[in-house]
């Protein structure tokens, strides 16, 4: 038995702890793909996509600077022209969330005209836009 003295160094790296943990997370991402897909393999039957099961698409009205406001990327010419795109949208998609974005400089009654006609239109689910505050 070759018994090395405390003054040499190791000659050699020893792997077989590296190469257990290595088969070890091996295992584990086996067993954690493979439990993710449960149930048995069959042929679905197709069917035509149902207009009501469709996740309703956010819109998004942005108010900027200048006062002027878009549906989406769409400039609005007024609050009466805006008010008729989301009768035709809530026509669609009765219920479909809306983000309001309004520029930081922009006069708070334009920002409360556009929620106050997302109220009288009842369209409840309704977020504001911001940025985090960066300290």
């Amino acid at each position: 038995m070759n018994v090395q003295s405390e003054e040499k160094p190791y000659d050699d790296i020893n792997i077989t702890p590296m190469v257990d943990l290595t088969f070890v997370l091996l295992v584990i991402f086996v067993i954690m793909t493979t439990a993710t897909v449960q149930g048995m393999r069959v042929n679905l039957p197709k069917a035509s996509p149902a207009r009501s099961l469709a996740k309703p698409t956010t819109k998004a009205i942005t108010v900027t600077a200048e006062g002027k406001v878009f549906l989406d990327t769409i400039p609005v010419a007024s609050l009466g022209e805006l008010e008729q795109r989301l009768v035709q949208q809530k026509s669609l998609t009765p219920e479909f969330p809306v983000v309001v974005r309004g520029d930081g400089q922009v006069q708070y009654q334009s920002v409360v005209d556009v929620l106050d006609l997302l109220g009288r239109l009842n369209i409840t689910t309704v977020g504001l836009a911001t940025k985090p505050l960066v300290k």
